[in-house]
């Protein structure tokens, strides 16, 4: 009888811990969608246009009555720097942040940030550049971190890393500073050498080594490179010569496809690449007869618009690296045209330089002191992100 008995407790206890595990089981993997049985009508619908074929850069700048923008503000996100925090700088108006992108084949689904974070559990995201894709960090951050508690995240400094925790899903987004991509003499992570800039265009070991085992990699490359149109640089010796600038730049793209061709695992990895960043100096190429720049713009360029610092030379070197691949797949973020548009979400004056905001003197003098490459946040570079994040979620050629 005893034993009958023993084996009956026994035979509850097992049932009762197969019944708790699945339970867990469950409610852990449904708290986080990502099939299509969690999908909003309109997210499905966009999955099936982006996936044959919807061009998510092709698009316009709309505001909307109500707005859904902008996606977090300056006061609910702790992680900005003082660099884009433009209306805490003093920016008086706000129009910057409302502007929604709407391509014109799709709709962009709304971000969510559970369902990104689910779909990061265990996985490490990094942006790999220069201070504008450090901005795209900032943004991404603050985009997912308003659903984390307050004791669930933390962020940390490894230079040349800058590292954002979700300690529930076990999941890092991270920046790693690269100006260059190859080795130079500007990865320190925050004394950089500006004037007397120096390029190893064979060398990238010293940075690869670091981004070996994440799982999604983001690259960008731009501005640095257009200081002057030569640019020092060395191959295979220590000897220094000067390199025009785009015949460098391609010197380097071979050298990090090279890297990636031969370093990454096409099954576990992904590798994207951002186009450049435009830059808005010279107001004379929207607005005839002025001699201005960014500052004190209001609203985006409407119409067909291609700004003069943004190299077609560059974008084609681009394109030519990243349709060479054989092994790996990258996918290109063309965000360039429909960053050309706006020429308002820069921070112009309304910002920092070398650790200080601007003085009142500086501030009177736009044309000397806005900075017209930098963007505020919230801001365009959120919308970058919205576009990351589709690639992320919705592609099936980025699903594993």
């Amino acid at each position: 009888m005893r034993n009958i008995l023993a084996l009956f407790l026994i035979l509850l206890v097992s049932i009762f811990l197969l019944g708790t595990t699945r339970l867990v089981k469950e409610t852990s993997t449904s708290s986080f969608p990502k099939s299509s049985q969690h999908q909003t009508r309109h997210e499905k619908e966009f999955a099936s246009v982006f996936d044959n074929g919807c061009n998510v850069f092709d698009g316009r700048w709309v505001l909307e009555e109500p707005s859904s923008r902008p996606l977090y503000t300056e006061d609910t996100c702790p992680y900005l720097t003082r660099q884009v925090t433009c209306r805490r700088n003093g920016r008086p108006d706000f129009l910057y942040q409302k502007w929604r992108w709407e391509p014109r084949g799709c709709h962009l689904p709304r971000f969510n940030s559970v369902a990104l974070l689910g779909s990061l559990r265990n996985k490490r995201l990094m942006f790999v550049g220069d201070s504008i894709q450090r901005t795209q960090w900032e943004s991404m951050v603050c985009l997912l971190q308003s659903s984390i508690p307050e004791s669930k995240k933390l962020v940390y400094r490894d230079p040349p890393r800058k590292v954002f925790i979700a300690k529930d899903f076990n999941a890092s987004i991270e920046f790693y500073w690269a100006p260059f991509l190859v080795e130079s003499n500007s990865d320190h992570a925050t004394k950089h050498r500006v004037h007397r800039r120096m390029v190893r265009l064979d060398a990238i070991a010293g940075h690869s080594r670091r981004w070996q085992g994440v799982d999604f990699l983001v690259f960008e490359s731009y501005v640095w490179w257009m200081y002057k149109p030569l640019i020092n640089a060395t191959i295979g010796s220590h000897e220094i010569r000067e390199y025009d600038v785009v015949t460098a730049y391609r010197l380097a793209l071979k050298t990090w496809s090279h890297w990636i061709e031969s370093t990454l695992n096409p099954q576990s990895q992904k590798v994207f690449f951002m186009t450049l960043s435009p830059t808005h100096l010279w107001s004379w190429e929207w607005r005839a007869g002025s001699n201005g720049n960014c500052y004190n713009e209001t609203h985006p360029i409407h119409g067909p618009f291609w700004g003069a610092g943004s190299s077609l030379d560059i974008m084609e070197a681009v394109r030519d690296a990243v349709n060479g691949m054989k092994r790996m797949k990258v996918t290109l973020l063309n965000i360039t045209q429909l960053s050309e548009y706006r020429k308002d979400g820069h921070s112009s004056v309304f910002t920092e330089r070398r650790g200080k905001l601007l003085t009142k003197e500086q501030i009177s003098e736009p044309n000397a002191f806005a900075d017209c490459i930098h963007w505020c946040l919230p801001g365009v570079p959120d919308t970058w992100n919205e576009i990351l994040y589709a690639y992320l979620l919705y592609s099936t050629s980025n699903q594993r």
